[in-house]
């Protein structure tokens, strides 16, 4: 339903690194760029992307309060890895990967620029 989301970025080099680290154990990979403003993401396996971008207006890049980007993944052990890959890549925790519920498997960093992110599995 969703075709793609952008996440807004004051240091695109930076944002780059940490996504490609985030998003290569779910399967993500860099789709095309828009110059030196913006970075797509995408995959075979799902149609929609996340694109990562200076703003147009060319003002700072906001976090935006109760904003959350949730990123699906096939098993338990990718949420883990893609999690451990964040942390690594500068990203922070915001919640180490757990059950939340019977059948959500969860974890949640924050990128470089604050961005909150989930990456899950259902089942």
């Amino acid at each position: 339903m969703i075709s793609y989301a952008t996440i807004g970025t004051n240091d695109l080099e930076r944002a780059t690194k940490f996504y490609d680290a985030l998003l290569a154990p779910l399967g993500g990979r860099r789709t095309f760029a828009n110059g030196d403003r913006m970075q797509f993401y995408g995959s075979k396996e799902t149609p929609g992307m996340l694109a990562v971008s200076k703003p147009y207006d060319e003002q700072p890049a906001t976090v935006g309060n109760g904003t959350m980007i949730g990123l699906p993944a096939a098993t338990k052990p990718q949420v883990d890895a893609a999690h451990a890959a964040a942390v690594a890549a500068g990203g922070t925790c915001d919640g180490p990967p757990g059950q939340r519920m019977p059948t959500f498997y969860g974890a949640y960093v924050r990128d470089p620029d604050g961005h909150k992110v989930c990456i899950f599995n259902m089942g």
